[in-house]
């Protein structure tokens, strides 16, 4: 079985892999991430992942299997990146408030030879979010760095309403259908929990 990479500097994504027992190790894979002109959500996700998966399979120096993510969050067709300071998360919470988004990730995995994909969206429904309530929010910290100004695994919790579709899409790495791709790379789940049977 070929080693696998995670082409990820997200410690979201390296807690959802080790949570279903695939053992890996990280590589760096920067890329260009500006979208291109007239491109839709779902095809600038996808083709973010597969080249993070390609930057990351080309640094290898022998056989192996690289995964690659890339989460975008969306709001009325508009993609939502990271904040670039207070008052484009403070615009992108009030934006968000009381009304639903999507959030897509897509996920690619590639040997060298071929290279598979799988593109998810979930939609996830916010209460409203007073102004006051978004400015201790960013006070945190913790929008700083987060597609969307927000991070459902963390503190922005509280204003999730309703989800509907993958939890772990939202985190950053669908995990049903991450599974389904390592096992056509011959990598299975739960390595790293199963035990001998008692003798």
């Amino acid at each position: 079985m070929n080693p696998l990479y995670l082409a990820s500097g997200s410690p979201r994504r390296r807690e959802l892999l080790t949570q279903i027992g695939v053992p890996f190790s990280v590589i760096s894979a920067p890329i260009d991430e500006t979208p291109l002109p007239d491109e839709g959500v779902s095809a600038y996700a996808v083709r973010l992942a597969r080249a993070k998966a390609e930057a990351g399979f080309a640094q290898l120096r022998g056989p192996g299997v690289v995964l690659a993510a890339d989460t975008v969050v969306s709001a009325s067709c508009q993609i939502l990146g990271k904040p670039r300071d207070r008052e484009h998360a403070l615009a992108m919470l009030a934006q968000l408030s009381d009304d639903h988004h999507q959030v897509i990730t897509a996920v690619a995995v590639t040997d060298g030879t071929r290279c598979l994909d799988v593109c998810v969206g979930t939609h996830v429904y916010f209460r409203a979010i007073s102004p006051q309530e978004a400015e201790r929010y960013w006070a945190t910290g913790e929008p700083l760095d987060k597609a969307g100004g927000y991070a459902i695994q963390g503190l922005g919790a509280v204003f999730v309403r309703e989800l509907i579709g993958s939890y772990s899409t939202v985190v950053g790495l669908p995990l049903f259908e991450t599974a389904r791709l390592l096992e056509a790379f011959s990598i299975p789940c739960w390595q790293q929990h199963e035990v001998s049977a008692p003798r």
